[in-house]
């Protein structure tokens, strides 16, 4: 399927996302690392920083990858279930699990859909994502789903790239993700679209404040956004209200 119909609907986008990422798995940790200028694990231990998790408390993690932010939740004593609908990702992520004997718990990690989580109401305390929720097929049924299986006063926390509201500032960022994707594209894959589909997916998630405003219409209280390198990337905050939602 070409990047250009990846969009179209709701159907294509989900193979279109799952046939790339199990593409791009083996070389996932390389390429956050050089589209982050190497800030991806700074930006996770913020992430998990926000969260101030209590051990043995229980989070998923959404869109594990290879499982960074879980790593970073279990270090903190924290009982950690990844989820990736990529059978590849969720390898891998095993794979550095059985090399980490540092761990206070080890991650629990399995394949599964984010927008249909195989998990019962209230069963977390925290659910993180990172890149994840702008690579759902529709945003709203991610955030519910979220927002079903947290208890009441449980968080959401959600690292991504930002779209940026000034138009020139925007447009240069996307462009400069756009060429560095098509050099590492044909490097890595002989495909220039391979990583084109960031600043594609960038281009049609909503900026950062809308992203507030998305997860108020799904039930969530508290809802904030942080800026990260100068506002390019944002973590949202948001929490499940103790009545309701």
């Amino acid at each position: 399927m070409r990047l250009r119909d990846a969009f179209s609907t709701r159907s294509t986008r989900r193979r279109y996302v799952r046939a790339l990422f199990a593409t791009i798995a083996d070389r996932y940790d390389l390429i956050t690392v050089v589209l982050s200028g190497g800030r991806d694990r700074r930006w996770k231990r913020r992430l998990a920083d926000l969260a101030a998790p209590r051990p043995r408390s229980r989070a998923l993690d959404l869109a594990c990858g290879t499982g960074d932010i879980a790593f970073e939740l279990a270090a903190r004593g924290v009982r950690v279930v990844g989820l990736d609908v990529t059978s590849r990702m969720v390898t891998l992520a095993r794979t550095k699990a059985a090399m980490r004997s540092d761990l206070p718990a080890q991650p629990a990690f399995l394949v599964g859909d984010m927008m249909a989580l195989p998990f019962a109401d209230q069963a977390f305390d925290l659910v993180t994502a990172g890149y994840g929720l702008r690579n759902a097929p529709e945003l709203a049924p991610a955030l519910h789903e979220a927002l079903r299986v947290l208890r009441p006063g449980g968080r959401l926390l959600s690292l991504d790239f930002n779209r940026p509201d000034h138009p020139v500032v925007r447009r240069v960022y996307l462009t400069w993700l756009t060429l560095v994707g098509s050099v590492l594209g044909f490097l890595l894959h002989r495909d220039p679209d391979t990583y084109r589909y960031i600043p594609e997916s960038i281009r049609r998630y909503p900026g950062a404040s809308q992203v507030v405003q998305h997860l108020q219409r799904a039930g969530f209280a508290e809802v904030a956004w942080h800026p990260v390198l100068g506002g390019l990337m944002a973590i949202h905050t948001a929490t499940r209200p103790l009545s309701g939602g």
